[in-house]
């Protein structure tokens, strides 16, 4: 593994109802990324936390925890799936306004360009209606789901990710001083090529659009391919 000042320090945003565990095995994965996954409250370390429900205020959150982490590391590279990807977006504008922090690039993943509002929503439904409907948009569900007991534990903590995603609309209309790639599965029946391809319009410097093997939820089984994109990316 080569030194760690030698590695790129890629943060990484988890999607809705996920905690920072889903992405420490990457560390694994490549040799020159150090993965810093950041816990949103609700869930894993911080489950006796109130889940965030405001974009803005998880912004915040999420930047003074990342600061926290980055220790001595000045230069970082941003990377979030669906809701992680909207929250990395914020969270990249908070990075390029702070003057001793260099973002390399923002990866956003499994993502239509900020602010489009979804046409179909989950937020408000009955508790079985409500978990069809997350299954349908991702094309996955979780088996911790089939529990009843880890569903009333999960189920809180889901619904406010949910609702923070379906309200969320972007903090500025500034593009960021910043370059993005978009990333998508190429079965992906939730987020449309064009829809992915629309974070060009955010992009303050070069867009790159690239799309993966698989579904919506293609980077439970695509990792590895996914790690060698960032890497070569950066």
């Amino acid at each position: 593994m080569p030194p760690e000042n030698l590695r790129t320090t890629l943060v990484c945003l988890p999607f809705a109802g996920a905690g920072a565990s889903f992405f420490r095995p990457w560390s694994q994965l490549n040799d020159s990324l150090e993965i810093i996954p950041l816990q949103l409250p609700g869930r894993e370390r911080l489950i006796d936390s109130a889940p965030y429900r405001d974009v803005r205020e998880a912004t915040e959150g999420l930047f003074q925890d990342l600061v926290g982490q980055l220790g001595d590391r000045r230069r970082l590279a941003l990377f979030g799936h669906s809701l992680g990807a909207v929250l990395a977006y914020e969270l990249a504008h908070r990075v390029t306004a702070a003057d001793d922090l260099q973002l390399l690039r923002l990866f956003v993943s499994g993502s239509p360009e900020p602010g489009t509002p979804r046409t179909r929503r989950a937020t408000g439904l009955p508790d079985d209606a409500f978990l069809a409907r997350v299954s349908e948009f991702a094309g996955y569900s979780h088996e911790a789901l089939d529990d009843p007991e880890m569903r009333e534990l999960i189920l809180p903590t889901l619904r406010a990710d949910v609702e923070l995603h379906e309200s969320y609309t972007p903090g500025t209309n500034r593009p960021l001083d910043a370059s993005v790639t978009s990333i998508r599965g190429t079965d992906d029946a939730l987020v449309g090529s064009d829809a992915a391809a629309g974070w060009a319009k955010v992009a303050g410097r070069d867009f790159e659009y690239v799309e993966i093997p698989g579904g919506h939820m293609y980077l439970t089984d695509r990792a590895p391919a996914l790690l060698r994109l960032i890497a070569g990316s950066l």
